[in-house]
């Protein structure tokens, strides 16, 4: 099989396109022919030499969407459709890309759909971070107002559809005020523009702080992302766009506001129920959900995609197909 092999922490160039011998699946495991997988930061983060514990050479991965080829334990059925994504994925063990993976049957998703690979590509863990970060770690209601800061991001344009269909006024961020009308366009009701310190911003629009905050950048906005909260209103930090994960001498009674909640969400520690893959799978069929795609590539251009990743210039998801 073809195969991006990485043997050095590095730039995208470090990713090597090679003939691998096809794997084999042991009984609680299963061989899937990869169809397509979305390119995630903590990818990024991998290939640069940031992850701790990732031994190289490493197929780098830490979701697909495909078929089923083999299934020793018969639990899945050859040709079935499936998506997995984290577990190890990429880190641990070879990930997705390539064209077949053998993953644990623990992580596997199954699913049906008519949606094009390229599409499907796009929604593993973009849909369970959104959908888990929204719902499982900041418990969104109908009514609330929530801050999606990096908004431009694919899940942060995720955000903004999935929060505005279940009734929640949103208010998105970017640092380019090129990309206002672009967020207005997918369901912002407001967008500010981000240098950092939204709060004299919130107060203008909220003068008793919002009730969610989605914080996608990182560590280094997390306390003001915390003082634009109402008491009793909770941030999630979810992502780390800007690469930076810790806080030098955190001292939590002065950093986080009485009554402000904290939280995380990572796809690593919670699995979204099958039911609610299902259910959102439909709804992009359906048309109530629109995928943003930022660039669609073949194996052979994996160096490429990853440019693209670094430059931060693509609006959606990077998919990249088989």
């Amino acid at each position: 099989m073809k195969a991006a092999v990485i043997y050095t922490a590095g730039g995208p160039e470090q990713l090597i396109v090679e003939d691998r011998a096809m794997p084999q699946a042991d009984p609680d495991q299963v061989l899937v022919k990869v169809k397509a997988f979305g390119l995630n930061r903590s990818e990024l983060m991998t290939r640069k030499g940031y992850s701790p514990g990732v031994v190289f050479p490493r197929i780098l991965g830490i979701e697909c969407v495909g078929e089923i080829v083999i299934d020793p334990s018969g639990k899945w059925h050859p040709g079935q459709q499936v998506a997995a994504c984290m577990g190890g994925m990429g880190r641990d063990y070879d990930g997705s890309y390539a064209e077949y993976a053998v993953l644990p049957n623990s992580i596997i998703y199954p699913f049906t759909s008519k949606l094009s690979w390229d599409l499907l590509g796009a929604i593993p863990e973009m849909f369970q971070t959104v959908y888990g970060s929204l719902h499982l770690a900041l418990r969104i209601q109908k009514s609330e107002s929530i801050l999606v800061r990096g908004g431009t991001s694919s899940i942060g344009l995720l955000a903004i559809q999935l929060a505005r269909h279940a009734g929640l006024s949103v208010i998105a961020t970017s640092r380019n005020e090129e990309k206002k009308q672009f967020l207005l366009e997918k369901g912002a009701e407001a967008v500010l523009i981000d240098d950092g310190n939204l709060k004299a911003q919130v107060d203008k629009l909220y003068p008793e702080g919002i009730d969610k905050i989605l914080e996608l950048i990182g560590a280094n906005t997390l306390k003001d992302s915390l003082s634009c909260t109402k008491p009793g209103g909770s941030v999630c930090m979810t992502g780390m766009l800007s690469e930076i994960w810790s806080i030098k001498d955190f001292a939590p009674m002065d950093y986080v506001p009485a009554a402000v909640n904290l939280t995380v969400f990572d796809t690593g520690q919670m699995k979204v129920e099958v039911d609610a893959f299902q259910e959102f799978i439909s709804m992009v069929e359906n048309g109530e959900i629109e995928l943003s795609i930022g660039g669609v590539f073949k194996l052979d251009d994996i160096a490429r995609a990853h440019k693209l990743m670094d430059s931060n210039k693509a609006s959606g998801k990077i998919v990249v197909i088989n």
